[in-house]
């Protein structure tokens, strides 16, 4: 039987730009006794201050449309501002495109870490050199999902840790063959460290222990995890893919969706 541990190390000073941030963790890991075969989960926050991603930005919807790649949907709320879901430039479909006000200076915003991949992988070798190899870094970040109330953290990075868990060509306990199976287990060992450090601790790091199976030196980073445009079932939210058919139809003068070259009738698209 598999036993899960996690807990949030304590004792890391406020990070600022151009602090050693990979030195600083290994200390607190092993002050904490981080050892070989433990998963480090890192929030995205610190790592975006030590690189120096803090950006001045009286207006943040200015940060986000720069962070942008691709919209995905834009929603107006209740109280007259704007939600924006996008692709940023780390292929990761978030809202305000991991744009972060919290936990900074006034006037400033935080992006996301440019490389998160490289900056699991620096970290790892400062923990190992610590502590012992091998060690598991994840980097992680707060996302909402489709079709779910509230938010969870994923795996935005990593380095040395298997992020999905393949089980496909194996059976399960009645012996039927597991075709499609294969658990994020990235993504959930970013949620299950989210509840040991929490949103307003101050712990920014937290260890899981009992997952050595996961730990694999040539793993691929959390890149990985971003599923490719041509297997993306779900690109655009329902108004905008509704606005990119109509648009389609117009242009090319058929009605989208049918075989037969059917004139698109103008009137009864905009029902």
């Amino acid at each position: 039987m598999t036993e899960l541990r996690a807990w949030g190390i304590p004792g890391l000073p406020e990070v600022a730009p151009g602090d050693d941030l990979p030195r600083l963790i290994a200390d607190v890991a092993r002050a904490s006794g981080v050892q070989p075969g433990d998963i480090l989960a890192v929030t995205s926050k610190i790592v975006s201050k030590a690189e120096g991603r803090i950006v001045q930005a009286a207006d943040r919807e200015q940060a986000i449309t720069d962070e942008t790649v691709r919209v995905v949907a834009t929603r107006t709320r209740a109280d007259g501002g704007t939600t924006r879901i996008v692709e940023n430039r780390l292929g990761l479909v978030m809202a305000a495109a991991g744009v972060d006000a919290s936990n900074t200076a006034d006037g400033t915003v935080l992006l996301l870490p440019e490389n998160p991949d490289a900056s699991a992988a620096e970290i790892r070798a400062a923990v190992e050199a610590a502590v012992g190899a091998p060690v598991g870094v994840i980097i992680t970040d707060t996302a909402g999902r489709a079709w779910r109330e509230g938010q969870t953290d994923i795996a935005i990075g990593s380095s040395g840790v298997r992020l999905l868990d393949d089980l496909r060509g194996s059976y399960d306990a009645a012996g039927k063959l597991l075709e499609v199976t294969a658990p994020a287990v990235g993504d959930e060992i970013a949620a299950a460290a989210d509840l040991v450090k929490g949103k307003s601790s101050g712990i920014p790091v937290a260890v899981v222990r009992g997952l050595e199976r996961l730990l694999d030196d040539s793993a691929a980073g959390a890149r990985a995890l971003v599923r490719p445009a041509n297997e993306d079932l779900f690109r655009l939210g329902t108004q905008e893919a509704h606005d990119e058919g109509r648009a389609a139809g117009y242009s090319e003068g058929y009605r989208v969706g049918f075989s037969a070259h059917v004139p698109v009738d103008r009137g009864r698209v905009e029902e």
